[in-house]
């Protein structure tokens, strides 16, 4: 070693030498003068110095060849701090090579035959790779391999075999010098190069991993470009290893050559230097033969690359290959400056050598570069592929493909479009046809269904008498048939339908049995609670089987339709084995159905059971069960109707009849806005004439002309009317309220709904004393009207928000109401109306002529609350309801009758009082089971006298949620059942009730309205005496 580096000093200085000298002769040739130019020149001396120069050289050339046959290996240059790792060599003794030249010029001696197996062999002889290389210099040279098991044991537990090509050390120049000097490098011999590559070989031991076999566009330029580090050791020393953390190696430093290379960066960069530090590629090998690559050609004279094409000549074919590729890579992308290793430009090209069958990956090519971070930045740029050679033709090729791209792909979208077209006319189509079939299927069907009922309904009507007097089942099913809108906006819906559960008392008839449908399921102490108060009842006293007249069944599609809100029809409708149920029940008697709100799918049940409905169809009943409906038959019965009109559907016709309805009626205080499709309360709204501002001018002016003139004359009416026409808006935007802010919170909200489904507009009655009470009618088949039910309505906070009623009612004169309830009947069986129907009415005493009025006001084609409590007052007291009289009627109770007293044929009877309600409600009564509730009321002496014909008797609805229940109080006279209904209120408040929580309730309000309407009781009656003492 120290020889070798004596030779290298030796060649420094030598050359050293010959620069001088040569510099010198320079400066004296220059030295010449134009006199001196005659004179002959001494060339010996020139001479004399040219032969020095190359003698010197020559020896030294020859002394560096000796000293350079020898090849070794370097061990790897580590941290100071780490232990330096020996590397295994296997150097066996140069003596016994044969000289490879020699052997190939013997070749010329040879056979044809020995001549074509000879250069066959000869490339496995130059590729170190091949597997049969040791093979072949073994049998051609005996070259004998590596005997790895004779290795020390001590040199194997330190070393690290690194892969990667060994090549034989260079000469180095001394620093400073090396872009100096022009010398071409000094050549090897080609067994020097041949021994590095078996001891190249016996070091790796292991076959190379193919680092280039993955594509460009899958590569991670950062990760893939890495050169992996692999290290080998003794299988002896696994054990020791692997308990030891695997640290990869340190950054070696870099050699005279890639320093060389720096201080050229330095001036020649491709591209500013970040701030950031990128993660650069570790590599073991030192690179000793580094060559630049200047806009894609190669300076064939440089030192660097003379050095590298000599050190691997023997494998220079396999070479070049990836040489020519990677320049044309680089003159393609313009790049200005590749500093290529000659190493891994040599093991790149050695595993792609037999499996090129296109240009290798862009990235594998890369991976040869040092500086491959600054070209893969530059190659990455768009548009730099059209700077280098052959850019013009590669963009011209680039934008026809895009063209041809964009016309191909513009041409498949518009064939997608149109096929996509086709398909979705074709399925719309078929589906257009599919929903005709249906629909015209379904028509059919209702069709069939409208005609089997109109058959029925004509049997029905023949036979009604007859049904009447014989034994019959009636189905009971109070479905609410609202429109999808209105029930979905509903809370509780099935309980809202379960509150005519009052409809079960119609076995007090000996000849009915009651099959109730419900829409919930109902617990066993809800079922227990009616069974034992259907059992209160005399005639199923009698009957053993009483218990077994009534049954109730819920259909099924409630547990799958359980949020759907859907009305019980619809529900009964998808429950077929409610329906079979239903059907083995009625099988070979009479039956018909007493419906709820009327709604198609009535029929489809009526038609599936084969039983008629006691009902309007739903046509009919949906045309005149709107507030506007309801003023046109009452308009055809001749009776009295407020003030107003019906079938508003814009805002203009809504300002202009409201105008003119306040300039005919100047006495109206309060004009009341109601939604068609609504009921009850829920969808009126009202607004004070006292808020407008030209009232009382208009009312002056209604005074100076008179009531009779103002009522005759159109022309005087026009100044107030068109003030009324200009204030309305403004008037109506400010004052006007919705009855119930729940439903609707504001006018916008509610003005919005009344013009799209229509309304009316009517007056309020110009009263401070309102009395509203409630008729149901029984529309029989055969074209008689029954009056079933009447009472005077009580209300909670709203005068509009009926809550009860008091039964009889008492309000007007049974003979009025009678003539009123019979004349709204006949124009109902005119109009194909029949079954069950309720008229409301308002009484009050007109001002101006001190007479009663009374107004018809709503018409409901259903079966009522009120009516369902009525039933439950009957069955309770056993009595009769005479609303031709106003009266309910009881037996004598039993305490009443004497006993010296015969009993009659006919027994005696006492008129009773109720106070009855469906709709109580209280957000605490859900804490309380309904035993634990009714357990309460009887420590409260609050219950029913069966004896007596009074007391208290509930309605329950629900065992879930338990805030609603219906309540009956029965007296001797109305103030005392009055009384009874606002105590019990007062008492379950209380007891559910805490000071801190009170809960929702509707309790309050009830009992504020009953204390006035006891007030008024009293004031009538000392009106009374007075007016008899008068007489």
């Amino acid at each position: 070693m120290s020889e070798i580096i004596k030779y290298e000093d030796d060649v420094g200085e030598t050359l050293v030498q010959v620069l001088d000298d040569l510099r010198h002769l320079k400066h004296s040739l220059k030295k010449l003068t134009l006199s001196e130019l005659g004179k002959s020149l001494c060339i010996q001396e020139l001479d004399t110095a040219i032969y020095k120069t190359e003698s010197g050289i020559k020896a030294h050339v020859e002394e560096y060849l000796k000293a350079n046959n020898q090849v070794l290996v370097l061990p790897v240059i580590e941290d100071l701090e780490r232990k330096t790792a020996n590397i295994p060599k296997w150097n066996p003794a140069l003596e016994s090579f044969p000289d490879v030249c020699l052997q190939r010029r013997e070749f010329n001696g040879l056979s044809p035959e020995e001549r074509q197996k000879e250069a066959l062999t000869l490339p496995l002889i130059t590729n170190p790779a091949h597997p049969n290389n040791r093979a072949i210099l073994h049998r051609k040279f005996g070259i004998p391999p590596p005997d790895l098991q004779k290795r020390s044991t001590n040199a194997i537990k330190h070393s690290r075999t690194i892969t990667g090509p060994v090549v034989s050390i260079q000469a180095t120049e001394p620093k400073g010098l090396h872009s100096q000097t022009g010398v071409e490098t000094e050549m090897s011999s080609s067994s020097s190069f041949l021994c590095s590559l078996i001891q190249h070989k016996a070091a790796t031991l292991h076959p190379k991993k193919d680092f280039y076999s993955s594509k460009f566009g899958s590569m991670n330029p950062k990760s893939r470009c890495q050169k992996q580090i692999k290290w080998e050791i003794d299988p002896e020393f696994s054990q020791e290893r692997t308990s030891t953390k695997h640290t990869p190696p340190k950054t070696p430093p870099p050699s005279t050559t890639s320093k060389s290379f720096d201080n050229m960066e330095g001036n020649n960069s491709l591209f500013p230097k970040s701030s950031q530090n990128l993660s650069v590629p570790v590599h073991v090998n030192i690179s000793k033969h580094t060559f630049t690559i200047m806009k894609g050609c190669i300076n064939s004279m440089e030192t660097d690359f003379c050095r590298f094409k000599h050190s691997f000549s023997l494998c220079w074919s396999s070479v070049v290959d990836a040489l020519e590729a990677l320049k044309k890579l680089l003159r393609d992308f313009a790049v200005p400056l590749a500093k290529v290793s000659g190493e891994r430009l040599v093991e790149f090209s050695q595993g792609w050598d037999n499996e090129w069958r296109k240009a290798p990956p862009v990235m594998s090519l890369l991976s040869v570069l040092e500086n491959w971070e600054e070209v893969l930045d530059l190659v990455s740029r768009p548009g730099q592929r059209f700077k280098g050679e052959g850019g013009t033709e590669a963009a011209a090729v680039h934008i026809q493909s895009c063209w041809r791209r964009y016309i191909a792909r513009t041409a498949y979208l518009r064939l997608c479009r149109r096929k996509w077209a086709v398909e979705t006319i074709a399925i719309s189509w078929l589906m257009h046809t599919q929903m005709c079939r249906v629909r015209k299927a379904l028509q059919a069907r209702r069709f069939r269904q409208l005609e089997n009922y109109r058959s029925r309904a004509q049997h029905l009507a023949a036979n009604w008498k007859h049904i009447q007097s014989s034994k019959r089942t009636i189905i009971h099913i109070p479905s609410l048939g609202y429109s999808q809108n209105h029930r979905q906006n509903l809370k509780n819906f099935d309980v809202l339908q379960n509150i005519q559960i009052g409809r079960l008392c119609d076995i007090r008839d000996e000849n009915v049995d009651v099959i109730y449908v419900c829409p919930r399921h109902l617990e066993n102490d809800i079922l227990h609670y009616y069974t034992s108060l259907l059992k209160c009842d005399e005639a199923t006293k009698r009957d053993d089987t009483g218990t077994r007249r009534f049954v109730i069944l819920t259909p099924e599609a409630v547990d799958y339709f359980s949020t759907h809100n859907m009305c019980l029809s619809s529900l009964l409708k998808y429950s077929p084995r409610t329906l079979r149920r239903i059907r083995n029940r009625i099988q070979g008697k009479q039956a018909y159905i007493v419906g709820g709100v009327a709604h198609r799918d009535d029929l489809a049940v009526a038609d599936e059971l084969g039983v008629p409905i006691l009902g309007p169809e739903p046509a009919v009943a949906q045309l005149y069960s709107t507030k506007s409906g309801g003023r046109r038959i009452f308009a055809g019965a001749g009776v009295d109707v407020p003030p107003g009109q019906g079938d508003i559907y814009s805002i203009n016709q809504l300002h202009e009849t409201l105008a003119d309805l306040m300039t005919q009626n100047m006495s109206v205080q309060r004009w009341l806005f109601k939604i068609d499709s609504e009921y009850g309360d829920r969808g009126t709204a009202y607004c004070d004439i006292c808020h407008i501002s030209c009232y009382n001018w208009a009312l002056q002016e209604y005074h100076r002309h008179g009531p009779e003139l103002w009522n005759k004359t159109k022309w005087i009416q026009e100044s107030v009317l068109n003030r009324y026409l200009n204030e309305i808006p403004e008037w109506l935007a400010r004052y006007a309220r919705p009855a119930k802010t729940l439903c609707y919170p504001n006018w916008a909200c509610f003005l919005k709904t009344f013009l799209g489904q229509g309304g009316v507009v009517e007056a309020y009655p110009p009263s401070d004393s309102i009395t509203n009470l409630t008729v149901d009618l029984m529309l029989e088949p055969g074209g008689e009207v029954t009056m079933l039910s009447c009472g005077d309505q009580f209300h909670s906070s709203c005068q509009l928000d009926a809550v009860g009623s008091t039964v009889p009612q008492t309000s007007v004169c049974p003979e009025t109401l009678h003539s009123i309830c019979m004349r709204v009947g006949q124009a109902c069986l005119q109009r194909l109306i029949i079954g069950h129907v309720s008229v409301d009415l308002a009484t009050f005493l007109n001002r101006n002529t001190m007479e009663q009025e009374v107004w018809a006001i709503d018409l409901n084609l259903t079966y009522s609350d009120q009516l369902a409590m009525t039933q439950m007052l009957l069955m309770m007291t056993r009595g009769t309801l005479n609303c031709s009289t106003s009266s309910l009627e009881v037996p004598t109770p039993i305490r009443e009758k004497s006993c010296d007293l015969k009993i009659a044929a006919n027994p005696p009877v006492v008129n009773r009082y109720a106070a009855i309600s469906s709709n109580l409600f209280h957000s605490n009564l859900s804490m309380l089971y309904h035993n634990v509730f009714l357990m309460i009321c009887r420590d409260h002496g609050i219950g029913y006298d069966m004896k007596r014909k009074q007391g208290t008797v509930f309605a329950l609805y629900d065992s879930s949620e338990r805030c609603r229940i219906g309540m009956i109080t029965v007296s001797e006279d109305l103030q005392g059942a009055l009384v009874t209904f606002a105590q019990n209120l007062s008492v379950i408040h209380q007891e559910i009730s805490q000071s801190k929580m009170q809960g929702e309730t509707n309790f309050k309000e009830l009992i504020k309205d009953i204390k006035d309407i006891l007030q008024m009781t009293v004031q009538n009656k000392l009106r009374a005496v007075v007016d008899k003492d008068a007489a």
